[in-house]
């Protein structure tokens, strides 16, 4: 049987069915239904956040932030990260000021400074496969600038870091619940802060400008997600500690199988993962594109996750300064990993992946 790098957990239907049958009873399928607000205060309550607001997908949030904390000209951002990035930096009219990442995988305090000019208005930085950026230092080299800060938490759902989630860092923090995730709504995401006037801010962006039925805050945009996506996530968030533990024995299988040929990547020290993600590093891309062929014909299907780096894409500029991220993007590739990816199956993969170097 096909093997994909990833699988949706759908939850036992009659727990969805429950959920739908209240959206039924109520009448109510969108504008800030009793669901979505549910979910909401399970999801802060659950991570310890103080605001955090769901929507329609993960990639709006990015883009309402910008727009919120009114930022312009250029933001320094990471090429190492998937593409809503540097997109949403674009389609909200800013520059991507590219900075190379380090060993982490995340962008590069020490190169982030050289890269600040008087148009420089933010750092948008990505926590990689849940591994936290170096926060510490981004705030403050941020406050020492006066600059705002939005982490891409895309893949965050559940890390801690220093004893506290990592959605609680920045100005803005962004998180993905698409399909593909460990936490999911079908498609989805959310935005999480700590400053009360900014949620309200984004708020209000992300319902239209609304205030209230007849008035409007500014202008706006619809992101607000829908009951039947919340119903997805109360049913999913029933089952996330098990399926953290299923995938947690993913990770640790590859980890003890995988010939010491690939490279592995360490989190941060201080780091509680959510073992969302199991990425590996070969020697070369030659190697990498092997192992891929091999692993293709028996089904087996990871991801070149991520490549390119974004300075590549036709949209951007690339000017020479990337060469960790170029490099790393062109030999890392993500292995199939999910809540019911059995033994046997990661027996083969691992297999033939050693076989193959």
């Amino acid at each position: 049987m096909r093997i994909n790098v990833t699988k949706p957990f759908f939850p036992p239907i009659e727990e969805y069915q429950n959920y739908l049958q209240e959206i039924w009873d109520n009448s109510w399928l969108t504008n800030r239904g009793p669901l979505i607000k549910r979910l909401e205060d399970k999801l802060s309550s659950r991570m310890g956040l103080k605001y955090l607001v769901c929507t329609t997908n993960g990639t709006l949030p990015i883009q309402i932030a910008i727009k919120a904390l009114e930022l312009k000209g250029e933001i320094i951002t990471t090429p190492f990260s998937y593409v809503a990035t540097t997109s949403s930096i674009c389609w909200e009219g800013c520059t991507p000021v590219f900075v190379d990442i380090d060993d982490s995988l995340t962008i590069d305090p020490a190169l982030i400074e050289e890269k600040i000019t008087e148009s420089t208005s933010a750092i948008l930085a990505t926590h990689v496969f849940g591994n936290p950026c170096d926060v510490v230092a981004i705030d403050a080299i941020a406050k020492k600038y006066d600059l705002k800060v939005i982490y891409d938490a895309a893949h965050c759902f559940d890390v801690e870091y220093k004893g506290q989630s990592i959605l609680n860092y920045g100005d803005v923090s962004t998180v993905s619940f698409h399909a593909t995730k460990l936490f999911h709504t079908g498609e989805g995401g959310c935005w999480v802060t700590s400053d009360r006037e900014l949620h309200d801010k984004l708020y209000y962006h992300h319902n239209f400008g609304h205030f209230g039925k007849e008035n409007f805050h500014g202008i706006g945009i619809n992101a607000k997600m829908s009951e039947l996506q919340a119903a997805m996530g109360l049913a999913v968030l029933t089952h996330i500690d098990s399926i953290k533990s299923e995938r947690q024995r993913c990770v640790e299988y590859y980890s003890k199988n995988l010939s010491n040929k690939v490279g592995v990547l360490e989190l941060r020290k201080e780091t509680k993962p959510n073992y969302h993600y199991y990425p590996v590093i070969f020697s070369d891309e030659a190697t990498l594109l092997r192992v891929q062929k091999v692993l293709a014909d028996q089904l087996i299907y990871p991801r070149r996750y991520f490549y390119p780096s974004l300075d590549n894409l036709p949209y951007t500029t690339n000017d020479g300064s990337c060469p960790v991220s170029n490099d790393i993007s062109s030999r890392i590739m993500c292995l199939p990993l999910y809540h019911d990816l059995g033994t046997k199956d990661q027996e083969r993969i691992v297999g033939f992946i050693n076989k193959s170097l």
